[in-house]
Parts: structure tokens; C-alpha cells; sequence
């Protein structure tokens, strides 16, 4: 399958390539967003044929010794994942992040734009200059709120991970929004953060990765298939453990934010970026 791009009515591109599904969208004068859109074009049909050459690596748990990776993507996520290795994570829980910021650098290099975003599924690489700022949904089951990002704050990347996602997670969380300097960081945070809220209930249920996706980086692990009804403690017992992972990961200075979520109950870590729930969150 080749890489297709097209363009939306409203003007923004939508790039696809197998798993890889982007949305980018550029503001400037015009002919520097076609050009910056041409670059995207041009730089994105290597990405899925160099990431598939080094899956095996990419899907090993990261262990004390730095992987050898040869594709810049492919680096971004070892760069991303690093920091985490004292747990179970692989470079993969940072491929969307890092396929989005590989992108946004293609898209504005050598271009004068106001602003930019490249959009992986919801893990999302920004580009704001002097002046601009660009509000960013966090959703769990709904439009739950808003992130305003600035140009003087330092988040260009924000992910969200949780159960019901692209992606499995060991966690219960419905979501767990992540801000941070760049998009890999903030998937790798997102995946770290769900990862914790957690807790041992005969509500929940767990099957190992490998039985859903043989070739699942998580492998044996149990991942979270189904969550019903859970006593409130259970609830906040869960968030809490989250929300101290994410306080952690913000004084160690990998985030700069973070939301988590579990059935309608949420939990805010914030170093300074504005994040605003509506009243029903």
C-alpha cells in the first residue's frame, strides 16, 4: 500500500500510510502553507518503509543499554522512552509522537509560519512563533476540556493515552491527556502516567497482549480489556496513584502537564500550561 495525501474542504492535509492516519494543517500566507504542505508530502512516504525496517528493536523493552537505531523517527522514540526504562516500556509507546514531530519539522523547515500542528490519532506535534497560541481538546468520552497552548509556555507535543485507545494499556484510565516539550514525550509520559491508575478489582478484566495482538510490544503482559462499575474509593485510589506518577514525571521535568480520567472523575498535574474541564468534567 502506497502513502496517499489529500486535501480536506477546509484546506488541511491528510496524509495516510498504512497505521499512519495525519491530519496538518499550517496557517500562514498561503504560498508558504503549499509549500510547507509539498515538504510534508515529500517526507512522508519514507516513514512507515524505514519504522517497519527496525521493528524488531523498536519492540523490545528498553533495558540499560541505549538501542542502536538508524531512522530519525525511529530515534526520537528511543530518546522519548529513556527516561522511563526503570519500568516495562518500549520505543513504541512513542511512535505516534515521534511520527508527529518528524512530520511538523518536515512541514516548517525552511518556512515562515504562524503556526502548525500535526495531528497522529491525538498525539499532536505544534509549532507556534511569537504572538500565537492554539487551544488543543482533552477528551475522554466527550469534549471534556481545554488546553491553551502559547508560544512562551514550553509545550510543542500533547498525547493521550488509556484503555479503548489505539494502543493497550496495562492501566484502567479512560484517558490520561499529556503536555510536554515535544509530542514523543508527551506519549511516552501519557503511557507511563495510565499505566498507574490502576488498581485490582473483580470488575476489571485483563488478558494478555499477545492473545489480542500477536505482535504486541507488551507480549505476556496483562492489558485492561473491560472496566465495569467500580467502588468510588477504587476510583480515587487509582487516580491518586496517577496523578503522583504524573507529579513525579512534571518535578523530573519530562511533562508539563497532565489530566487523567476515570469513570467521570478526573485529576489535574499542571506546571503552568492552562487546562480548563467544562462543568461536567
Amino acid at each position: 500500500m502506497s502513502a496517499v495525501a489529500a486535501r480536506f474542504a477546509d484546506g488541511r492535509l491528510h496524509l495516510q500510510h498504512g497505521p499512519i492516519d495525519l491530519i496538518v494543517e499550517a496557517f500562514g500566507v498561503p504560498d508558504e502553507v503549499e509549500r510547507a504542505y509539498a515538504q510534508a508530502i515529500d517526507r512522508f512516504g519514507d516513514i512507515l518503509p524505514t519504522l517497519v525496517g527496525e521493528l524488531t528493536v523498536l519492540r523490545r523493552p528498553m533495558g540499560q543499554a541505549y538501542p542502536l537505531l538508524q531512522g530519525p523517527v525511529a530515534r526520537r522514540m528511543a530518546e522519548a522512552v529513556w527516561p522511563h526504562r526503570a519500568r516495562y516500556i518500549t520505543p513504541m509507546a512513542a511512535v505516534a509522537g515521534a511520527v508527529a514531530d518528524e512530520m511538523l519539522q518536515a512541514l516548517v523547515r525552511g518556512r515562515t509560519l504562524a503556526k502548525a500542528y500535526v495531528n497522529d490519532g491525538g498525539d499532536i506535534a505544534i509549532h507556534l512563533t511569537p504572538g500565537q497560541s492554539l487551544r488543543a481538546g482533552i477528551v475522554a468520552q466527550a469534549l471534556d476540556g481545554v488546553a491553551l497552548l502559547t508560544h512562551e509556555r514550553p509545550v510543542r507535543g500533547i498525547a493521550t493515552s488509556g484503555r479503548g485507545g489505539r494502543s493497550f494499556s496495562l492501566g484502567i484510565a479512560e484517558s490520561v491527556t499529556v503536555l510536554a516539550a515535544t509530542a514523543a514525550a508527551a506519549d511516552a509520559g501519557a503511557t507511563m502516567i495510565a499505566n498507574e491508575v490502576n488498581a485490582d478489582h473483580s470488575a476489571i478484566e485483563r488478558r494478555p497482549a499477545r492473545l489480542l495482538d500477536p505482535d504486541s510490544d507488551l507480549g505476556e503482559l496483562p492489558v485492561t480489556v473491560a472496566v465495569g462499575d467500580l467502588p468510588p474509593e477504587i476510583v480515587e485510589a487509582a487516580l491518586d496513584r496517577g496523578l503522583t506518577e504524573a507529579r513525579r514525571l512534571r518535578l523530573c521535568g519530562l511533562i508539563d502537564s497532565a489530566a487523567l480520567s476515570l469513570e467521570g472523575q478526573w485529576r489535574i498535574e499542571t506546571g503552568g500550561t492552562p487546562l480548563a474541564l467544562s462543568e461536567a468534567g
